[in-house]
C-alpha cells in the first residue's frame, strides 16, 4: 500500500485509527474457548465489528507466535481475513543483520515463502542501517522503525544525550531518512510522548507516525492529533485493549465496535480542525 492510498482510505473512512490485535487467550470471552481457533474466531468477529471505523489492523506478534505453528496458523487466517483496503502491521519489533534480516523480513511479506503478506513490520533500529535495509527491499511495503515508545524504560536509551545535543531518538529520526523515503519508512511514537511531537515534526515532517499508546494506556488523541497531524494526516494511532476487550461476555464485538465509533467520531472532528 502506498502512502497516497493509505490517505484515501483515512480521507474515505474519516479515520485515523489502528486497531491492535493483541489477542490474549487469558482475556478472550469464555465461550470462545469452545471454538477450534478461538484466537482466530475472537480477532474474526473483532475484524467484522471494526473495519469500517479502522484504517488498519495491528497483529502483536507475541501473542501467535507463543503458540508455536498452531498460533502461527492464526496469524496467517487473521491476515487472509482483514479486509484488503486495511493497512496491515506486523508488530515484531525485529532487528538482525545481514542474512537473518533479510529471512525476518521475507517471513511477513513474502507471501510465496511463508504465507504471510503483510503490509509493514516494526523494526528496532539499534544494529544500523544493514539491519534495515533488508526490509526496505521490499516493493511498497513499509518499515515501521522504534523512535521514542510509550514504556517507563524508553528514558534508558530514547532520551539520551549524545555530543552533538541531539537525544538518541532524534539521531534516529535524522540518520535512518538516508535509508529509505517518507513512502517506506514510518515511526513508532509513543502518545504518552505528546509533547515530543513537534520536535518529532520537524525532523520527520513528511512520514506517518504510528502512535501507541491512546486509551488504556492514558494517552490524549487530541494532543497526538494537534501537534502530529500533517498535510496527509501522517498519523495512525492504535488502540488495541480499550477497544478489544471492551466487554468479556457475548457481546464483546457489538461493545468494541461501539469503542471504535467514539475513537473515529473523535477524528473526524480532529481531521476537520488540524487537516
Amino acid at each position: 500500500m502506498t502512502k497516497s492510498q493509505l490517505f484515501e482510505q483515512i480521507l474515505q473512512k474519516q479515520s485515523y485509527l489502528c486497531i491492535g490485535l493483541d489477542t490474549d487467550i487469558q482475556k478472550i470471552p469464555r465461550h470462545l474457548l469452545q471454538t477450534k481457533d478461538p484466537i482466530f474466531e475472537f480477532n474474526k468477529q473483532i475484524i467484522d465489528a471494526t473495519h469500517q471505523y479502522a484504517v488498519s489492523y495491528k497483529p502483536n506478534i507475541a501473542f501467535y507466535e507463543a503458540f508455536g505453528a498452531k498460533g502461527w496458523e492464526s496469524l496467517q487466517k487473521t491476515l487472509e481475513y482483514i479486509p484488503k483496503e486495511c493497512f496491515t502491521i506486523a508488530d515484531a519489533k525485529r532487528g538482525d543483520i545481514g542474512n537473518t534480516s533479510g529471512l525476518y523480513a521475507r517471513a511477513f511479506f513474502d507471501e510465496q515463502s511463508s504465507g504471510l503478506n503483510f503490509d509493514s513490520v516494526t523494526v528496532a533500529p539499534y544494529m544500523g542501517e544493514d539491519s534495515v535495509k533488508p526490509f526496505l527491499e521490499f516493493a511498497d511495503k513499509w518499515v515501521i522503525l522504534l523512535a521514542l515508545t510509550s514504556n517507563a524504560g524508553s528514558k534508558d536509551f530514547q532520551t539520551l544525550s549524545l555530543t552533538n545535543e541531539k537525544q538518541l531518538f532524534e539521531e534516529v529520526l535524522t540518520k535512518s531518512q538516508e535509508w529509505g523515503s517518507s513512502e517506506q519508512l514510518m515511526y513508532v511514537v509513543g502518545a504518552t510522548k505528546a509533547a515530543m511531537l513537534q520536535k518529532i515534526r520537524s525532523i520527520v515532517p513528511e512520514h506517518f507516525l504510528l502512535v501507541p499508546g491512546v486509551g488504556a494506556q492514558g494517552g490524549s488523541l487530541e494532543e497526538v492529533s494537534k501537534f502530529g497531524m500533517n498535510k496527509q494526516c501522517g498519523l495512525l494511532v492504535n488502540s488495541s485493549r480499550a477497544i478489544i476487550y471492551a466487554s468479556s461476555g457475548e457481546d464483546f464485538a457489538e461493545k468494541a465496535a461501539q469503542e471504535a465509533k467514539k475513537v473515529q467520531t473523535e477524528m473526524q472532528t480532529y481531521l476537520a480542525t488540524y487537516l
